[in-house]
């Protein structure tokens, strides 16, 4: 699999001390409170929206008596956890009053030195472009919108990537249907939203496939219709399933590493063109750390974040898909490989010294309910028998929603997937049906 990627040694911090910092004047704007701090002990924490991951960070934080708040605009699983302390109903973080009605909130309620907590891309736009008028109440763990938007925006994740000398899928930036039909690539290819900036057919699905040129140019213009031409990237598809799939998952502050591990899919959701991970094991892949590690560096990137690469067997390099300026799904595996992101992330808002920390490998997370689904596709399609699927879940194990202490969430887990997935298929079962008739 080796290549030559010409990519530099990851990057080791030292012990993060939050109170001797050698840059106050800069840690104390992104905390974006005026001194003195509140006491740690008089604070909370609050999360915008999130699923599995977030569900993770409310249980770090409230089994070490941590208040924590939930704010979410539809039924996440996060807010039938034990320890949230108190669920809240919001129009959305794409609502035009979103940002003030937080800043309010926080006012009404007294949550001054709260940390302010995204659970998804759009509550991290949210905050990163709201960045000041949020930082007068909360201690903030999103970055501002100048470092957020290299990882928000794929045509400038990319960009910036190639810059880097990182490789990344080609892509392609039509500016209208002849700019596609001249686009040279071999298939299959996908569309994908450069952005997700509202919810529509081409949006929840997160990427449509395409195998000729045909089907290409009608996708096209379905996505056209829904985005806009800015807001499509027409991209090689990297062949493999989830086994080729990498991701760096840290703790950045100041733009050096404070806590990291490596991850791989070991099954994912479809088999063949996940957009889910069901399977994640932590690993030791020193290319793909360098790789994620100088893409934050070169953005002096702080707080949660996780970068995505695909190896691509045809020509033996790793490439660059995806980076989340925010909490991942499978957070939960942090703390089962020794690293819990939540609440080192939560030691450092609340001025605490924290040592460097690596994940260690051989630890694994599951989404059962999903997992299991996929492992049926793979029994039939030949690919696992029934033994390796037992030995799969040997290793040290969390579950992404059943825990012994917190088992409401586990109840609900399966259902309320199926009620999401309902809802949001239809606006595209609406679309495809629409297509039809026309």
């Amino acid at each position: 699999m080796g290549s030559d990627t010409g990519l530099a040694a990851p990057r080791t911090a030292p012990a993060f001390d939050a109170a001797n910092s050698a840059a106050p004047a800069k840690r104390r704007a992104f905390l974006g409170l005026a001194d003195p701090l509140p006491p740690a002990r008089s604070c909370g924490a609050v999360i915008l929206g999130g699923a599995h991951g977030s569900l993770s960070i409310a249980r770090s934080l409230g089994r070490r008596g941590i208040p924590v708040w939930f704010i979410a605009d539809e039924p996440l699983i996060t807010r039938f956890s034990r320890y949230v302390t108190k669920t809240i109903a919001w129009p959305g973080a794409e609502h035009p009053d979103a940002a003030q009605f937080l800043v309010e909130l926080g006012q009404r309620h007294e949550l001054n030195g709260w940390v302010l907590l995204a659970g998804g891309d759009p509550e991290v736009r949210l905050v990163a472009q709201n960045h000041a008028a949020l930082a007068t109440i909360f201690r903030l763990t999103t970055p501002p919108w100048e470092q957020v938007q290299w990882a928000f925006d794929k045509h400038r994740t990319y960009e910036h990537a190639a810059s880097l000398g990182i490789d990344c899928p080609q892509s392609f930036y039509p500016r209208g249907s002849a700019d596609v039909a001249r686009i040279d690539a071999r298939f299959p290819l996908i569309l994908k939203p450069t952005v997700r900036n509202s919810r529509n057919a081409f949006t929840i699905e997160k990427a449509w496939r395409v195998d000729d040129r045909a089907e290409l140019i009608a996708r096209y213009e379905q996505a056209l219709a829904m985005v806009g031409e800015d807001a499509i990237v027409v991209q090689e598809l990297i062949p493999g399933r989830g086994a080729a799939q990498f991701s760096y998952a840290a703790l950045w502050e100041n733009g050096a590493p404070v806590a990291s591990l490596v991850a791989t899919r070991a099954r994912q959701y479809p088999i063949d063109f996940g957009y889910t991970s069901t399977l994640v094991r932590s690993i030791e892949h020193p290319i793909v750390e360098a790789a994620a590690c100088r893409f934050l560096a070169s953005i002096d990137y702080s707080g949660l974040g996780e970068v995505e690469f695909k190896y691509d067997v045809r020509d033996g390099r790793y490439k660059l898909l995806d980076v989340n300026a925010r909490s991942w799904t499978w957070n939960g595996l942090g703390a089962t490989a020794g690293v819990d992101f939540a609440h080192l992330l939560w030691r450092i808002k609340m001025g605490e010294s924290v040592p460097a920390v690596r994940g260690r490998a051989g630890a694994a997370w599951i989404n059962l309910s999903r997992d299991v689904v996929a492992a049926v596709q793979e029994m039939w399609a030949g690919t696992l028998s029934i033994s390796d699927y037992v030995k799969s879940l040997r290793s040290p194990l969390v579950f992404a929603a059943s825990a012994s202490d917190d088992i409401v969430p586990g109840i609900v887990d399966l259902p309320l997937v199926a009620w999401r997935t309902l809802t949001r298929r239809l606006p595209v079962m609406a679309h495809d049906l629409g297509r039809k008739r026309d």
